[in-house]
């Protein structure tokens, strides 16, 4: 198992500014797609007079389109479970070194997007609980929520699992074992609706 190091010291994520923001660019996009001046282009896109080997369907675009706002999401959420971890590692977690198997992040960001898009509001309706199960129980290390705009319909709460020997041997030997924490591969999303009273539902990954 490889383990990445970019948690290692200070503060190794950072938030997205408002501008630059998954949300607003969503709204963006969805405004460019129903601007007057757009509707008359895409129309002629198909005719005789446009005829210029470009035989992408309005579908095709959209299809794009969307699969872009989700690759934002994910990425956005990455960051953000990042700096998650980060702030957490002196207070809750108290450790110098957090390891985390490459790319983890990145892999819970997706299935974060995923597990979110069958609810009314997808993402932007979610209220995320971030925890690391740690030898003394759980241990909550943040939380995030998409669009405070909007009133959360669902709980989302991801569990990281810290790893038995919580160490790294090339380490050991510049921190002390105390100060180094290693999470496993594994990881728990927890989903649960709040205004409804079917049973939360649990999905376990290696």
């Amino acid at each position: 198992m490889v383990y990445s190091t970019s948690l290692l010291f200070g503060h190794g994520a950072s938030v997205l500014s408002e501008e630059e923001s998954v949300i607003a660019m969503i709204g963006k996009y969805f405004s460019q797609l129903t601007s007057p001046g757009r509707g008359p282009t895409s129309a002629r896109r198909g005719s005789v007079e446009s005829s210029d080997g470009d035989h992408r369907s309005p579908s095709d675009s959209l299809d794009a389109g969307l699969e872009h706002e989700e690759r934002l999401l994910q990425r956005d959420m990455t960051r953000q479970l990042e700096l998650c971890l980060t702030e957490a590692k002196a207070s809750t977690l108290q450790c110098q070194v957090l390891m985390l198997p490459c790319h983890m992040t990145t892999k819970v960001g997706q299935d974060v997007v995923r597990f979110s898009a069958d609810e009314p509001c997808g993402l932007r309706g979610a209220s995320i609980k971030i925890f690391v199960e740690h030898k003394n129980g759980l241990k909550p290390v943040g939380s995030i929520t998409p669009d405070q705009s909007v009133t959360s319909t669902f709980e989302l709460s991801v569990i990281f699992k810290a790893d038995k020997d919580e160490g790294w041997p090339p380490l050991m030997n510049i921190f002390e074992t105390s100060k180094v924490l290693k999470l496993k591969p594994e990881y728990r999303l927890v989903k649960r609706k709040l205004y409804s009273s079917a049973s939360p539902v649990i999905h376990d990954f290696n």
